[in-house]
């Protein structure tokens, strides 16, 4: 069973994502949560709600009128936290700094972008989410501050998805941070870090579920709580199906498949330092604590067949077809050497006799086009195959246990969705799930019909 000691003996990280700070009402819940849980010694925050696009929209480059409309937005979100805390001159100074650095980034980016560009303007999110947030704090009394972890979240230069040094963040933080748990509330960002060379990265989106897991683990903390906008994980999106309920408790097994496959309340990353140090972790609603939630945790007793449903958009499939693949060695290990120059992580793939077909997921990209197939890309795999490319596509996951031994499941799975068009299958790899790449247009009615025959039938 999922074991987790009483939050009143332990400290805690806790994660508040954008929806949790988008505004000063947000805030104010986020610190309700804190001061009343006194053993929570360090809060991760994502950016505001809607400010990391802005971000990534002016990262992209943009004429005078555009950006001046974006850079608005930005003040204007930040402001209306500013104008209802009191005495806020000071904290006023300190955003409108950063807003000027904002806008002379967003003109150089106008006229030449850049990956590391790109991160370093992102990054201002979550930096004013935080200062802001402190200050909230500090105006209700409480003993909070903030801390850059830029200092200790050391990275690599893979701006965009940079992967952190482990070693060297679990050294830094007892350095910096541990001396401090026992008598302050410590206010850091997520999704951010630092290259050897003082440059700015960025984990990916959503990487503030990975930043507040890691931080647990070179901590030697208990527990890592994610709050959201939804009381838990669902068995699917409650957007997409009403009926979806939530899954009280899961076991890291699972809640990892749906991270991976799209499920947005975990960042896929998060379990990693989890599952390596059985930290358990509890998701729940910032807006109502009250409603329970998720503990993701080593194991559950009798684990259903089906446990959810999943859906990740913004898929391409990638056909290569090539004659040398006939009874040829060395082709697939030339392709995928080639796609690893090029930084491209493959996701799901099947063959043939002639032809490899594979799927590239671009949504936990930073990408100013929001693509992954370079024009340089493109020309390197056309010297060696025929290459097919069909964007817009969507990856419907379906989560379970021991789905590689159940007996009729493709009779049960494909028979009620005979009326779809199904582009590629992915099963057997794992005994944890089934994978259908199906048109974008079509994800929302598949995964309607799958959740009505396979968990509220």
């Amino acid at each position: 069973m999922c074991a987790v000691s009483s939050p009143d003996s332990q400290y805690v990280v806790a994660k508040f994502g954008g929806t949790s700070v988008a505004d000063f009402d947000a805030m104010n819940n986020c610190a309700n949560i804190i001061l009343a849980n006194a053993n929570v010694r360090v809060v991760v925050l994502s950016a505001s709600a809607g400010v990391t696009n802005l971000l990534l929209a002016l990262a992209a480059g943009c004429d005078g009128d555009k950006r001046e409309r974006e850079l608005k937005q930005i003040r204007d979100i930040q402001y209306a936290i500013i104008d209802q805390l009191a005495e806020a001159e000071v904290i006023r100074e300190e955003i409108d700094r950063l807003l000027e650095n904002i806008e002379m980034l967003s003109e150089a980016a106008s006229l030449a972008t850049s990956a590391a560009l790109t991160d370093e303007l992102v990054s201002h999110g979550e930096i004013m989410s935080t200062l802001l947030f402190v200050e909230l704090l500090r105006q209700r009394h409480a003993h909070a501050e903030w801390f850059d972890i830029r200092r200790i979240m050391r990275t690599n230069d893979n701006f965009g998805r940079a992967e952190p040094d482990v070693f060297q963040l679990q050294t830094l933080a007892m350095e910096y941070l541990h001396p401090r748990l026992s008598n302050t509330i410590i206010i850091t960002q997520g999704f951010i870090g630092r290259e050897e060379k003082g440059r700015t990265t960025t984990l990916g989106r959503g990487g503030s579920d990975y930043t507040a897991a890691l931080l647990v683990e070179a901590l030697g903390l208990q527990r890592v709580d994610i709050w959201t906008d939804v009381p838990g994980i669902y068995t699917t999106d409650p957007r997409i199906v009403p009926a979806a309920h939530r899954i009280d408790k899961i076991a890291f097994d699972e809640a990892a498949e749906m991270a991976t496959f799209g499920a947005k309340i975990l960042h896929p990353a998060t379990l990693l330092p989890a599952i390596r140090s059985g930290i358990p972790v509890f998701v729940g609603s910032s807006k109502d604590p009250q409603a329970g939630g998720t503990v993701v945790c080593d194991h559950t007793e009798n684990p259903p067949l089906f446990r959810a449903l999943a859906l990740r958009r913004r898929q391409t499939l990638l056909t290569l077809h090539s004659l040398k693949m006939l009874h040829a060695r060395g082709f697939l290990a030339e392709i995928f050497t080639l796609l690893s120059r090029h930084n491209i992580s493959v996701d799901l793939i099947t063959t043939s006799e002639v032809s490899i077909a594979l799927t590239l997921d671009t949504t936990g990209s930073t990408s100013t086009n929001g693509s992954l197939l370079t024009n340089a890309l493109l020309t390197e795999l056309t010297t060696l195959c025929r290459v097919e490319v069909e964007e817009d596509m969507a990856l419907v996951a379906i989560i379970g246990n021991a789905l590689s031994q159940a007996q009729g499941l493709g009779k049960r799975v494909f028979g009620v969705l005979e009326s779809f068009h199904i582009r590629m299958i992915s099963c057997g790899a794992s005994s944890h799930n089934i994978c259908l790449l199906v048109p974008g247009k079509d994800a929302e009615q598949v995964i309607q019909t799958l959740h009505q025959s396979l968990f509220e039938a």
